[in-house]
């Protein structure tokens, strides 16, 4: 029943994974510099495209000759500064994981360098996988097969040794958003194999294409099973079938962003009540949670629904649900017919034209299963405590900066200003890697079956996620994973984190300039403090707890204010006739809006600002805005921009470049851009909020 809740937490906020004289207003200066360029990454003024106007089309001015050179891999779906540095990561990651693969056995038995050479070699012994075929998924297989009514469908469910994969809901362990001092059991919708519901339910050709892709996956997956063509397609509708039903019930992802609306505490007897067909208490008692006495709902008719349907749904149909949700869980530990048609499905979502190598999908699955355990390797060799400590002062530079910004806010009362300094002094600030790291003590690995290091390491994940309750919060605790290239904001611990991952270059590096700095590594750090008082962040105060602190008035000049931003992306196509959504990416634009905000006014203070002096022919304010497109580069098939713009909170990125930059008459000033320049919005239509 347990499972790691819903990306462990639906409120999560990640990053992404995101002056020259009024004369001059295109290209770069072609003046000599005034200082000699600084050692590091910095600039690469050879992605700048001068053919562009930087008031006409940042973007691609910034960073135009790069996604000229730069086509998207044949394995990837998008391809930018994101990547690359996760792929330079993962040389350093790759290297730690062949070398504890080839020493596993002279590790001490038990041991994480034990333990992560041994799962990555079962991961990456492919004929080991392929000699095994069905074997170790079989009694998994006999266990769904066995099932013969309603109770033992309840029992089998209730098993957290189930496997089954995600079905039916989400459940979990997490703190409880109204008293985050404390954790609670959570349930919530899920269910589906596809990305979103809108893919069962839409009658546009792209949905009607990925339902006929996602048909042939079904069909061809329960071939590879042993069932013959007719059987095959009769199952393959089956799941269709149920899914679509599933999908119909679920709220959508904009409407997923109203945390009051997912809220719904009720006592274990009155979901039982309302949910007999769930067995709760069974459930939380086979998952080591008996004590539990109430139980989070984040959408009531949902669930309703799953009641009724294992009530109404012919048995023989669930076990076919369930058989497909088991397979494609695993598929990467099956033999390579299972992926081969698993990726045909992805190739038509995302346009990637060939797989990823077997090595980077099994070093993610290491990350994922042992993140920890080799991430403290990882932050040994890419991480020191002087880049940490530079990153810990950028960070309270930053602090300072918001807290100014908001005390000369025009449209907040003093009230809710004080209140909002006391959330942003609250800022829990977490950097590189965590303080204390998780024990792998109980968790069993061996080379035998990559399947089954899956499985031990599933229930391992399970069951450290229900010990939480009824402990203290661990305050310790990191949602990523040390090499992660991303960053997030997580509103009941009112926390900003920042793996080690992420702060190499081009975000941060320790040799370039403050305008580079700021303008990358500082733009993520004050991108993830605004998401705590963006549309869905403002809703938590300083202990973290869903309480609204606003006033009425000026609740509503905000959302004002943040529904100018939503229309502004609403507008933007990446491609025709496809519009972003201003609601479903309202936190994430108002973050990165906030974020430069901040980053350039703290960035301003430095002694590189204050001293003018030009690099490379570019003034401070220039690197800086230069730096923060920079990091947004990025390539995308237009089958990925489809799904991003359906599924994904963040913009396209490059939108999330211009967008940001259309509401600031410091970037106006920094470039010169003038009334008319496509850059430089008519006073009316611009959004300033801090």
């Amino acid at each position: 029943m347990i499972s790691m809740f819903l990306a462990r937490r639906l409120s999560l906020a990640v990053l992404g994974l995101g002056s020259l004289a009024a004369t001059i207003a295109a290209g770069p200066p072609t003046t000599p510099p005034t200082t000699p360029p600084q050692k590091g990454v910095g600039i690469n003024i050879a992605n700048i495209d001068p053919s562009v106007k930087p008031c006409e089309d940042f973007f691609h001015y910034a960073s135009g000759n790069w996604l000229k050179n730069n086509p998207v891999p044949a394995a990837e779906s998008r391809w930018g500064s994101f990547n690359e540095l996760a792929d330079h990561n993962n040389a350093t990651l790759r290297a730690i994981l062949n070398d504890a693969a080839k020493n596993a056995a002279k590790a001490p038995k038990g041991s994480n360098a034990q333990k992560v050479g041994d799962f990555y070699a079962s991961a990456m012994d492919s004929a080991a996988i392929e000699a095994a075929g069905l074997k170790y998924l079989q009694p998994h297989l006999n266990r769904i097969a066995a099932i013969k009514d309603l109770s033992e469908m309840q029992q089998f469910l209730a098993d957290p040794k189930a496997h089954a994969g995600s079905v039916w809901y989400g459940s979990g362990v997490g703190q409880d958003d109204k008293i985050s001092t404390q954790y609670a059991v959570q349930l919530g919708q899920g269910g589906l194999s596809l990305p979103d519901r809108d893919y069962y339910l839409k009658e546009d050709a792209r949905s009607k294409a990925i339902r006929t892709a996602y048909d042939a996956y079904l069909v061809n997956t329960f071939k590879l099973l042993g069932d013959d063509e007719a059987v095959a397609k009769a199952n393959a509708a089956t799941v269709q079938r149920i899914e679509t039903r599933l999908a119909k019930a679920s709220k959508s992802r904009v409407d997923l962003r109203d945390p009051y609306a997912n809220y719904n505490k009720m006592t274990l007897a009155q979901a039982d009540a309302a949910y007999p067909n769930l067995t709760l208490p069974l459930a939380l008692k086979e998952n080591g949670l008996a004590a539990a006495k109430e139980v989070i709902v984040g959408q009531p008719e949902f669930m309703k629904e799953v009641n009724t349907m294992l009530k109404e749904e012919p048995l023989a149909d669930q076990k076919q649900y369930l058989r497909f949700h088991l397979v494609n869980s695993v598929t990467p530990a099956l033999p390579k017919a299972f992926g081969d048609e698993s990726f045909k499905l992805t190739q038509v979502q995302t346009g990637a034209k060939k797989q990823q190598p077997r090595w980077k999908r099994m070093l993610g699955s290491t990350d994922r299963a042992l993140g920890e355990a080799f991430g403290q390797l990882y932050v040994d060799k890419a991480f020191s405590a002087v880049s940490k400590a530079r990153v810990k002062q950028m960070i309270e530079n930053l602090r300072v900066a918001y807290a100014e910004r908001i005390k000369a806010t025009d449209w907040m009362s003093a009230g809710t200003k004080a209140e909002a300094l006391k959330k942003l002094n609250a800022f829990t600030v977490k950097i590189g890697y965590p303080d204390k790291w998780k024990d792998y003590s109980s968790l069993n690995i061996s080379r035998e079956s990559y399947l089954n290091n899956l499985f031990a390491a599933q229930e391992w994940a399970n069951k450290e996620e229900v010990n939480h309750f009824g402990k203290p919060i661990d305050r310790n605790e990191w949602v990523m994973t040390p090499p992660t290239v991303n960053a997030y904001y997580n509103p009941p611990m009112n926390e900003i984190v920042f793996p080690a991952g992420i702060l190499q270059p081009p975000f941060y590096d320790p040799k370039a300039d403050d305008a580079v700095n700021y303008g990358g590594v500082g733009a993520v750090i004050g991108h993830e403090m605004t998401h705590g008082f963006d549309d869905q962040g403002r809703q938590y105060n300083a202990e973290g707890n869903l309480k609204d602190w606003w006033t009425k008035e000026d609740a509503d000049k905000f959302n004002a204010k943040a529904d100018i931003v939503g229309k502004q992306f609403d507008a933007f196509m990446p491609l025709d006739s496809v519009h972003v959504n201003g609601k479903l990416t309202m936190g994430e634009n108002l973050a990165d809006l906030g974020g430069l905000t901040i980053a350039y006014q703290a960035f301003e203070k430095t002694p590189q600002a204050k001293a003018q002096a030009k690099i490379e022919g570019f003034t401070p304010e220039q690197r800086f805005f230069l730096a923060y497109a920079q990091i947004w580069r990025t390539n995308a098939r237009p089958e990925y921009l489809r799904q991003q713009v359906q599924t994904d909170p963040h913009s396209p990125a490059q939108f999330r470049t211009n967008g940001p930059l259309m509401n600031m008459p410091e970037f106006y000033k920094a470039f010169g851009c003038q009334d008319g320049n496509k850059m430089m919005r008519a006073q009316a239509d611009r959004s300033k909020i801090w």
